[in-house]
């Protein structure tokens, strides 16, 4: 059961942050558990809404790239709910079910493709040993590029906080329909 009352009704929230609530309904079109916990600081769900949409829908990085790395984040950080609601979206832009089972039982990488094997490392990498390892950083700078390297380890940060605020807040997944 979440630690904090979800801040999902615009009267819930104090006149002065009811702009916030407003902006991240035109956005998304809904308030989520996630931004229902944020609102109890106004401006940190502002400011994570902004950088969420970049990480989300505007990064250098491709669809299935951004999913398997919200996958990742997700895992590593334990968070059954950001689990739960990345795995469809990877699913819908590609990301294969052998990564998605090797990422979320913690198993090897072999017989991956590379570009999904070397986002799980890369993950595994800076959110379990808190550096990348030089040979999985320059493959994902050749493959990324400067830009995208950036925008990977800022995807995994911004999905890690997310997942931070989620468990720390007790929002857990939902069951899924059978």
């Amino acid at each position: 059961m979440a630690r904090l009352p979800e801040l999902n009704r615009r009267e819930l929230l104090p006149p002065d942050a009811q702009p916030v609530f407003d902006e991240i309904m035109a956005s998304r079109g809904r308030i989520t558990p996630t931004f229902g916990v944020m609102l109890h600081s106004p401006q940190v769900a502002q400011r994570a809404a902004h950088l969420g949409t970049y990480m989300r829908f505007e990064s250098s990085l491709d669809a299935p790239a951004r999913e398997l790395a919200a996958l990742a984040a997700a895992h590593l950080c334990k968070c059954a709910y950001e689990w739960t609601a990345h795995q469809a979206p990877a699913r819908e832009h590609g990301v294969s079910e052998a990564a998605i089972a090797a990422l979320g039982s913690d198993g090897p990488l072999s017989g991956l493709a590379e570009a999904e094997a070397l986002i799980i490392r890369f993950a595994r990498g800076i959110l379990i040993e808190h550096t990348v390892d030089p040979a999985t950083f320059a493959a994902a700078r050749l493959r990324f590029g400067d830009r995208g390297v950036v925008d990977l380890t800022a995807t995994l940060g911004y999905y890690s906080m997310i997942a931070c605020i989620l468990n720390a807040t007790g929002v857990e997944a939902a069951p899924r329909p059978a």
